[in-house]
């Protein structure tokens, strides 16, 4: 199954990208990228420079250049110089698929 069957929301796409840029939750990297595509719970970046040694599980993708807009992220998958960015604190708009177990355990009484 590929990335794009995976998603649960629909998405944007741009035909040239929108300009951002990513950052360490602590401010120690920053990298500039280009985001391919967009929805609410999260999007396709092409990052430019090395991502080797950065601490990019969490992140923050700055959509402005002021940095006044922007959303945490966790890194869904990396592929090279791309990324799946997942926007934290995102609530699922679907069920687990059937088998799969839920964050408290497979105990209905818990």
């Amino acid at each position: 199954m590929g990335i794009a069957n995976r998603r649960i929301d629909p998405r944007v796409r741009f035909e040239h990208g929108i300009e951002a840029c990513i950052a360490g939750i602590d401010g120690s990297w920053r990298r500039d990228c280009i985001m391919h595509d967009v929805s609410a719970s999260g999007a396709k970046l092409t990052v430019e420079g090395s991502l080797e040694g950065l601490a990019i599980k969490e992140f923050l993708l700055f959509l402005t250049r002021t940095g006044s807009v922007y959303r945490r992220c966790e890194s869904a998958w990396v592929d090279g110089d791309q990324i799946g960015a997942r926007f934290a604190n995102m609530k699922r708009t679907s069920k687990p698929k059937s088998g799969l177990r839920s964050a408290r355990g497979s105990n209905p009484e818990q």
